[in-house]
């Protein structure tokens, strides 16, 4: 089993293996597999990174993220102003995202999307798109799935997708199907494994939201 401080040392060597992570100043405190991250990154990219690389680690629960944004002098010149015709820009020549029908805010850097989407990948990319932009601090992604012709949701196809994915084909996930709403529960053996089954779910034609219960189990304790 491990123990605590050993999660701690791959999650930190994690970082070291991540070349925007190598100098950052991030904190890494465990317990029972809940990981704590803190300090400073100087964009948001990082931010992201160091949450992702995390829950990549067998062993991971959860992640508390309670890093912090903070620009060096030239980034702090780049206002609200700069950064929203940036995002305009960048939607506009997105092939992928729709027209017209993402509305952004901007907010001392904090990035607010709102609108409606036909699939969940065009919402994960309008996120994913901005994310390297200078000046961001976060982005909150209210952006609503609403298909042009209503999909019955199947829910044996959602359940075959799963099996169909090796990273999750073999755990124990339930799939209830209410409206257009996708419900999972069970228990899986990693973070990764849990954002599989909602990629998953999320792929089905016709689901505007999914509600991940799935909880993160693993055959032993750890131990401090």
């Amino acid at each position: 089993m491990k123990s605590n401080e050993e999660l701690q040392k791959e999650v930190q060597d994690a970082f070291k293996w991540e070349p925007k992570l190598h100098a950052a100043e991030i904190g890494v405190v465990v317990h029972d597999g809940i990981v704590t991250l803190s300090g400073t990154v100087d964009n948001y990219a990082k931010k992201i990174q160091a949450e992702d690389a995390t829950k990549h680690i067998m062993g991971v629960k959860a992640v508390v993220e309670k890093i912090e944004v903070k620009f060096n002098t030239d980034w702090a010149k780049h206002d609200d102003n700069d950064i929203a015709k940036e995002i305009v820009n960048a939607y506009k020549w997105n092939w992928q995202l729709p027209n017209d029908k993402i509305h952004v805010k901007v907010e001392n850097g904090w990035i607010t999307l709102d609108g409606e989407t036909n699939w969940n990948y065009q919402r994960e990319e309008a996120k994913n798109s901005i994310k390297n932009m200078t000046g961001i601090k976060g982005v909150t992604n209210n952006i609503t799935i609403k298909l042009e012709v209503e999909n019955k949701i199947e829910k044996n196809d959602i359940e075959a997708a799963i099996k169909r994915n090796w990273s999750v084909k073999s755990e124990n996930i339930d799939v209830a199907v209410m409206d257009h709403r996708v419900t999972l529960t069970g228990n899986v053996s990693s973070w990764h494994q849990k954002d599989e089954a909602s990629r998953m779910a999320w792929s089905a034609p016709g689901v505007w939201a999914v509600d991940n219960q799935l909880a993160v189990i693993f055959d032993n304790d750890y131990v401090s």
